[in-house]
């Protein structure tokens, strides 16, 4: 980051020196005398050479006059000071800016604009949310409105406030960006988890059926759907529900299997579980749909055998902790003589696995035991899936 900050205020530095001589250029040669100005700009960069950073933006802030030309190296500075973490710095510069009468309406919008994420950044959010609103209202510039509704989409998602970012961000926003397609298919499963709980099943439907609408891929659509058909006593609708998750996304397939497994067992109906099991192992081979169906047949058959051999066969294909304690837990059961040697082993494999984190974020790599349907560390919705192979749980 450190690297990043003094190429940028090299470049802030070039932009004042490429203004100074066009400056000049136009002044002539009217006195032999440095002008302050030229003096103030090479203090600056001796600050900057001398990896005195605060002291060269200072000067350089100092040197500049505030006029159409410099503009943007104005919000070049109120950027650099930001993105080091000095947001306050960065709005002080902004509203210097935005006090000036010369500016023209697109300058003055591309202040506010910058002077909202200053807001946003501080977390005034109630005067970033007034200030973008003003900008969708008023401003002409299409692109930078675009960039104004996105960051009130964000805003008003760190609220809580689902449909007013909705609002927001259809269809423009929609359309065009997969990552708030993606984003809304989840505010609308919000809208639905919260009328599911506060007896307003049609509505909640309602919401489920548009975030598949807006992201067929919506894993979390069709497990909230399933959910509200389990409610209910319609085990065979949410069945169906379940079985579309892995057509979706088939790394979410461990997902549903709990309770897939349950419906069928209140259906009294172990052969469809087993079926279904075993369809699903054709289609997508992993850990936990194997350790499933493992279950399933030791459940039905009353012996170990089928279980057993299945296990070791998945083993082979793909090493898994999970699956190794589980084949401990079936030995244990059909061997006596080395069960307490087998018990103990058990016992630390369980501890590893308990320790082993059960999903991650495919964006920035956050890992945890539950699954965030938004990643606390990049905040990205719909990115986080279960972990495969050795730590598959």
């Amino acid at each position: 980051m450190p690297d990043v900050f003094l190429l940028a205020l090299l470049v802030v530095a070039v932009a004042i020196g490429w203004w100074l001589g066009r400056r000049e250029g136009k002044r002539g040669a009217r006195t032999a005398a440095p002008p302050a100005l030229a003096r103030d700009y090479f203090v600056g960069l001796n600050y900057l050479l001398n990896d005195q950073q605060d002291k060269a933006i200072e000067t350089f802030i100092g040197a500049l006059e505030v006029n159409s030309e410099t503009i943007e190296t104005h919000l070049a500075l109120g950027n650099l000071f930001r993105t080091r973490g000095e947001a306050d710095r960065a709005l002080k510069i902004h509203q210097n800016l935005l006090a000036r009468p010369t500016l023209t309406p697109g300058q003055s919008d591309r202040v506010q604009l910058e002077l909202s994420r200053d807001f946003l950044t501080l977390g005034l959010l109630d005067r970033a949310e007034r200030l973008l609103h003003t900008l969708l209202r008023d401003s002409q510039d299409d692109a930078l409105r675009d960039t104004a509704r996105r960051l009130l989409a964000d805003l008003l998602e760190r609220e809580g406030e689902w449909q007013a970012a909705l609002d927001v961000a259809t269809p423009r926003l929609v359309r065009q960006h997969e990552d708030i397609r993606r984003a809304a298919a989840h505010w609308l499963c919000e809208l639905a988890e919260q009328e599911r709980h506060t007896a307003s099943p049609v509505l909640a439907r309602r919401h489920l059926r548009q975030a598949l609408a807006t992201d067929p891929a919506c894993v979390r659509a069709n497990l909230v759907l399933a959910a509200m058909e389990h409610d209910t006593g319609h085990y065979l609708a949410a069945i169906r529900c379940l079985r579309r998750i892995p057509d979706q996304d088939p790394a979410f397939t461990p997902v549903m299997l709990a309770p897939l497994v349950q419906a069928y067992r209140l259906l009294n109906d172990d052969p469809g579980l087993i079926q279904c099991l075993q369809e699903l192992h054709a289609q997508a081979p992993g850990t936990g749909v194997t350790l499933q169906l493992a279950e399933a047949l030791r459940h039905y058959h009353g012996h170990d055998r089928e279980a057993q051999a299945l296990v070791i066969e998945q083993l082979d294909h793909a090493p898994s902790l999970s699956a190794v304690h589980y084949l401990l837990t079936l030995y244990q059961h059909s061997s006596d003589e080395q069960a307490a040697h087998l018990a103990l082993v058990q016992r630390h494999t369980q501890t590893l696995v308990k320790a082993l984190p059960h999903y991650r974020c495919r964006r920035c790599g956050f890992a945890g035991e539950r699954l965030h349907w938004q990643c606390p560390r990049c905040r990205s919705w719909g990115t986080t899936q279960p972990i495969a192979g050795v730590e598959d749980g």
